[in-house]
C-alpha cells in the first residue's frame, strides 16, 4: 500500500474528515484588525489622506522580508496613485536585528526635519549599511538636514518613546513579526 492515500468519510455524510462541519464552518476565521486609528498627528502617510484603500505597514529598517517588499509596496503605490494612502509604523525586532532600533530613530530623527520618506526610502535601499551611521549621516547632510540636531536626537534618543508607542500598537494588533500590513484596517495574511 505504499503511495497510496486514503480518505476516510463520515459514515453516512458523503464527507471526509478534512471538511468543516456546519459548527466549524460557522466559526470563521476572522482577521486581526488595525486597533490604532491612522492619524496625520502620529503617522507617516504617503499619499492622499482621504483615499480610498489605507496600507499601514509594520516594519523593521534592517528585516530582509521588509526590504524585499519595499519594492513590491512602491510599484502597488506607482499604480495606485491616489486611489491609495500608505502608513508606515516602526517595528523594530530588536532581539533579531541589532540596528533596528537606530534604523528607525534615524529615520524618526530626519521625520522631526520634514524629511521622513527620503530617508525612509534611504535605509531600505542601503540595508547592508545599517551598522555604519556615517552612512545615513552622509545621507542626512545631502538632504540638507541640521546634522548636529539630527545626531544628538539620535544618541539622546529623543524618538524612543514615539518608535515603542508603534510597537506597543503592533502588538495590540496582532502583529508578531514583520512586514505586517492592514489593508483598510484589517490585517493582510
Amino acid at each position: 500500500m505504499s503511495g497510496t492515500t486514503i480518505v476516510a468519510r463520515k459514515k453516512g455524510t458523503g464527507k471526509t474528515l478534512l471538511e468543516p462541519t456546519a459548527k466549524e464552518s460557522s466559526r470563521s476565521y476572522q482577521a486581526p484588525k488595525l486597533e490604532i486609528p491612522v492619524t496625520p498627528e502620529h503617522d507617516h502617510i504617503e499619499g492622499v489622506l482621504n483615499a480610498s484603500l489605507t496600507l499601514v505597514e509594520y516594519g523593521d529598517y534592517q528585516c530582509p522580508y521588509c526590504g524585499a517588499a519595499y519594492p513590491e509596496v512602491k510599484k502597488v503605490q506607482k499604480e495606485l496613485g491616489s486611489e491609495l494612502r500608505f502608513v508606515f509604523r516602526n517595528f523594530p525586532l530588536t532581539n533579531m536585528h541589532e540596528h533596528a532600533m537606530k534604523a528607525a530613530e534615524t529615520a524618526e530623527a530626519a521625520s522631526a526635519q520634514g524629511k521622513f520618506w527620503p530617508m525612509h526610502d534611504f535605509l531600505y535601499e542601503h540595508q547592508a549599511t545599517l551598522g555604519d551611521h556615517s552612512v545615513a549621516l552622509g545621507h542626512a547632510k545631502k538632504l540638507g538636514l541640521d546634522t548636529p540636531r539630527f545626531e544628538r536626537e539620535i544618541a539622546q534618543h529623543v524618538y524612543q518613546k514615539h518608535i515603542k508607542d508603534d510597537f506597543m500598537g503592533g502588538v495590540r494588533s496582532g502583529v508578531n513579526g514583520t512586514p505586517t500590513f492592514y489593508v483598510n484596517g484589517v490585517r493582510h495574511d
